[in-house]
């Protein structure tokens, strides 16, 4: 597959993108690249290297597919194409193990998104279900094979209120406000760790997303219908909203420090799902209309899932999104693209250079560069007090957040410096190409 060909057949490029055209991956990255290109149909030669990775390769990869949300995406492709036998005996089992887990994890958050909604419901509430299993099967081919780490609602302004004491009946703790979120949880268990990643535990997380009441505008709850999810009646989004919901919310990751490839993969195959339909993509078109945050962010997260994977978006998406992004956009994904799919935790801060070109274009940031390269809080506690706590709990906490707070401390330092650098070099890039 000649992936670089397909992302010009999409996008049109002009002849000063296809100068800075990417290098090959190398090392990690391009191992990275031939797990994520396995989802392809059908998969490019670049993946046979998975038949021949050592054992410290594999090790490393697992780590990737875990923190990316891909793991178990992976394993159902690979037992999907019948190539088990690319995979150590040590990897299967890990895998096999990670799936079991999750099975018994997902079923354990469903009970509760059940339980809550059905307090909600006899609150009568207006709120619908978002992300999680709203995005099965369009998204997701079955919920038990996605990374999920809160179970979220959208509600009314007017039943936030009741929303929230509902949950703290429950035994809820609401930790932080940002904006219209509120995230709540439920039983924190302090030290979790990545080996606790796919474990039914008996913690959960909530986040209430509350949506404004503006008069004479249509809200994505006067939208939302019902559907029998899990044994459950419960509102969710209208399709349409679904969709647009989900590849911003993929955008948002895309212009953070770290992007999970598993919110690509999932809004690609999303794509692929509707691609035929055309009613769906003249209705979304319409309701996107006169809302630049919409069609260029759907356009940076096309650009970027076909500059890595090759052409998968139909014309009835391009030609309002992709095609009406700005060049500097472009250069963006070209250049930095693939740093934001297969890089490694925490990330990077180079997504700012693409937020300062789409923020020219009409979609303003949610906060200022000054405030992102130097921030003058703490971050928020990963633990708060327990009522009653013992000593020793108390100082696991206390040791808990010194180790998050050095490791933002250096994070600022390097990817500041490195932004720094980059961006420098970028406005060169800029100003050798400007018309």
């Amino acid at each position: 597959m000649d992936r670089t060909r397909d992302v010009r057949a999409v996008t049109s490029s002009p002849a000063w993108i296809d100068s800075v055209a990417s290098q090959p991956l190398r090392g990690e990255w391009s191992v990275r690249e031939a797990a994520l290109l396995i989802f392809c149909e059908p998969f490019p030669p670049q993946c046979y290297r998975l038949q021949n990775l050592s054992g410290k390769e594999w090790r490393t990869l697992l780590r990737w597919l875990d923190i990316s949300g891909l793991a178990l995406y992976f394993l159902d492709r690979i037992l999907e194409l019948k190539l088990a036998d690319w995979l150590p005996p040590s990897v299967w089992a890990r895998l096999q193990k990670n799936l079991a887990d999750n099975t018994e994890r997902t079923r354990g958050m469903i009970t509760e998104s059940i339980a809550i909604q059905q307090e909600f419901q006899k609150a009568h509430l207006s709120y619908a279900k978002l992300k999680g299993l709203s995005l099965w099967p369009s998204s997701v081919p079955r919920p038990e094979l996605r990374s999920q780490f809160d179970l979220d609602f959208l509600v009314a302004e007017e039943s936030a209120p009741k929303a929230r004491r509902i949950l703290e009946q429950r035994g809820y703790r609401l930790y932080f406000e940002s904006g219209r979120s509120w995230e709540f949880k439920l039983n924190e268990k302090p030290g979790t760790s990545l080996k606790d990643l796919y474990k039914a535990l008996p913690s959960h997380a909530v986040e209430l997303h509350i949506e404004s009441t503006v008069s004479g505008r249509s809200s994505s709850l006067e939208r939302a219908e019902r559907r029998n999810l899990q044994g459950c009646i419960m509102p969710v989004l209208s399709p349409v909203d679904l969709f647009l919901g989900q590849g911003l919310h993929a955008y948002k990751h895309v212009c953070s420090e770290f992007s999970r490839a598993a919110h690509l993969l999932e809004f690609r195959r999303h794509v692929l799902v509707r691609r035929d339909d055309h009613a769906f993509w003249k209705e979304l078109r319409s309701i996107t209309e006169g809302n630049p945050r919409a069609s260029l962010g759907l356009g940076v997260v096309t650009l970027l899932i076909t500059h890595v994977m090759g052409d998968f978006a139909p014309e009835a998406l391009t030609d309002w999104t992709v095609e009406c992004l700005p060049r500097s956009a472009r250069l963006w994904v070209e250049r930095y693209g693939r740093r934001a799919v297969f890089g490694s935790n925490p990330g990077t801060k180079l997504y700012l250079l693409l937020q300062k070109e789409l923020e020219a274009a009409g979609v303003p940031a949610k906060r200022s560069l000054q405030q992102i390269l130097l921030p003058v809080r703490l971050p928020p506690p990963v633990i708060r007090a327990f009522p009653n706590e013992t000593l020793a709990v108390r100082l696991g906490r206390y040791r808990m957040q010194l180790h998050f707070i050095l490791r933002r401390l250096r994070f600022h330092i390097v990817e500041g410096l490195r932004y720094a650098w980059e961006s420098h070099r970028w406005q060169r890039q800029i100003d050798r190409f400007e018309p």
